[in-house]
């Protein structure tokens, strides 16, 4: 007869929690800050805790939840009265990405470092840095981004010409086979040190990189945040404050 207790605790439980995230509302599911998460996940665990042992009453189980619920339902209605609580609970939205320059500061608040900002980037199907104005960290996590205003497309022939001129500045010597890395901008520089797996892939070296930046007026790597560059010989700088 256990195994149908545990059977019927099983059932009663999961349709308890799957009313309880009903009631919570569909905010739940479609966008978790930090209290959202903390509900649920205390929610799941007394859920557990209720199945692990048969001989803890059910309404041991229940009432934690009943309350949580009636936290969240309270909460939830004083952020609608208060824009202040609303903040407080669900945090506000940080400007990482403002004017086309990375805010270091921002970043560092909110324990957010380069690789975590490209991911993102590429997950929204950018590839390169320079491309953003604006990119804002959601509170739930999700990351934002406004592209800059796309430039009016340039003649057939300019395009050619410009191109000629930038396989030129890259060090291709006319009659050699023209090598260039095709794929994604290569971070070089990343929070003051040099990738140098990138350059290898590149076929650059230090010496060319340090030469690139003194004709950007920059003499230190470490006065650099972040330094992409992409197969059309196009950078992007940010340096540090």
């Amino acid at each position: 007869m256990e195994w149908m207790t545990l059977v019927f605790r099983t059932l009663l439980v999961y349709f308890l929690v799957f009313v309880t995230m009903r009631i919570m509302g569909k905010r739940e599911i479609g966008k978790l800050s930090v209290f959202d998460l903390v509900i649920s996940i205390m929610i799941a665990e007394i859920a557990v805790f209720v199945l692990e042992d048969l001989n803890k009453s059910l309404l041991e189980g229940f009432l934690p939840m009943a309350t949580l619920v009636v936290v969240q339902l309270l909460i939830a209605w004083l952020s609608l009265k208060s824009q202040w609580i609303r903040r407080w609970f669900d945090g506000s939205p940080s400007l990482l990405i403002n004017n086309g320059k990375i805010d270091r500061e921002k970043m560092r608040k909110q324990r957010y470092n380069l690789d975590d900002l490209l991911l993102q980037l590429r997950e929204n199907k950018i590839v390169n840095v320079g491309d953003v104005e604006f990119a804002i960290l959601e509170t739930s996590g999700k990351l934002t981004v406004v592209e800059k205003p796309k430039e009016p497309k340039e003649p057939k022939e300019s395009k050619e010409s410009k191109e000629s001129k930038e396989s030129k500045e890259s060090g291709h010597v006319e009659g050699q086979a023209l090598v260039r890395y095709e794929g994604l901008p290569l971070p070089l520089i990343m929070d003051g040190k040099v990738q140098d797996i990138n350059l290898e892939k590149l076929g650059k070296t230090r010496f060319w990189l340090k030469s690139q930046l003194r004709e950007k007026g920059i003499h230190d790597f470490k006065d650099v945040f972040l330094c992409t560059y992409d197969h059309r010989g196009r950078w992007f700088i940010d340096r540090k404050k």
